[in-house]
């Protein structure tokens, strides 16, 4: 808490020092704006405003310099991770895990190849969501497979238990889907799942919109954790523009004309011309009309001048 009050506080520009002193006076548990009106009554100010203040030749620094002058760190943009365009992953913890078993095992290798492979794809926010009597010893009509693999999970804050319960002897579940579209809703990210939630979207029209654009499909193949290239069909977005929050459009691919330097369309031709790139490209009868034009018009103008 320390730190963190003393990291935001010094974006501001206020020296460590003065920081330090307020927090000893107030106590570590100190609200922030109790803080920042010790700081304005201790007469502390921003290294920006002392700099402004004193007589000093200000001069321009173009934007992109490698400059670090403290009156202007804290005004320019946070250095973010080069992650932050990547969308938060929800997984559905259930059903990979019982996809990974062949429908007959609750396989944890399953969420495990998941976490890694968005893990390799740079995504640092990734949950996933396992109903909490996951965690009791395997039975013979729910068998577990490698279940020490959810502790492990579990220790670094990726895997989330979903309430769960037993009422004299019968166990009450909490419905874990709900969890999973309500998290990846809020956070604006991707469900992972082979599921289509089709009680939750008939439950919220906003609901049903996110799911059906958000909902990220897999297979596995050979212990491969393996999401298609294109998850909303062969016209949508590519994967890598489905997972980033600043889709990269591509390149225009054009495709050249099958009649060549033949082609007699001229402008109205759609496909791609490399040989008229610098030239007018006007169909075949607009170029005979544009050469018969100009002899017509010079012999009308030398009437005119001879009848006169």
């Amino acid at each position: 808490v320390h730190q963190n009050k003393l990291d935001f506080f010094c974006k501001l520009g206020y020296s460590k020092q003065d920081i330090c002193k307020v927090l000893e006076n107030l106590g570590q548990e100190a609200l922030e704006d109790d803080v920042l009106k010790e700081l304005i009554r201790m007469g502390s100010k921003p290294q920006a405003l002392e700099s402004q203040t004193q007589p000093s030749s200000l001069k321009l620094i173009a934007r992109g310099s490698c400059s670090t002058s403290p009156g202007l760190k804290w005004l320019g943009e946070d250095d973010r991770d080069s992650t932050d365009h990547l969308r938060p992953i929800v997984i559905d913890g259930s059903n990979v895990a019982m996809s990974h078993g062949n429908k007959e095992v609750f396989s944890c290798r399953g969420i495990q190849l998941a976490v890694d492979w968005f893990r390799a794809q740079g995504h640092t926010y990734i949950k996933v969501f396992v109903p909490l009597w996951r965690k009791e010893p395997p039975r013979q009509d729910s068998p577990i497979a490698d279940q020490h693999i959810l502790e492990e999970l579990e220790k670094q804050s990726i895997l989330v238990y979903t309430p769960s319960r037993k009422v004299k002897g019968k166990r009450v579940v909490c419905y874990d889907d709900r969890y999973i579209v309500k998290v990846a809703y809020e956070k604006d990210g991707v469900i992972v799942s082979n599921d289509h939630y089709r009680d939750l979207q008939n439950e919220n029209p906003e609901w049903k919109w996110f799911i059906e654009q958000r909902l990220l499909m897999y297979s596995f193949v050979s212990n491969r954790f393996m999401p298609p290239d294109d998850p909303l069909g062969r016209h949508g977005p590519t994967l890598r523009n489905f997972l980033s929050k600043k889709p990269v459009l591509p390149e225009p691919k054009w495709q050249p004309c099958p009649y060549g330097k033949k082609c007699t369309y001229g402008n109205k031709c759609k496909f791609y011309h490399p040989e008229r790139l610098h030239q007018a490209q006007l169909s075949v009868a607009d170029e005979l009309r544009a050469k018969i034009k100009v002899p017509l018009s010079l012999g009308k103008e030398g009437k005119l001048t001879r009848s006169p």
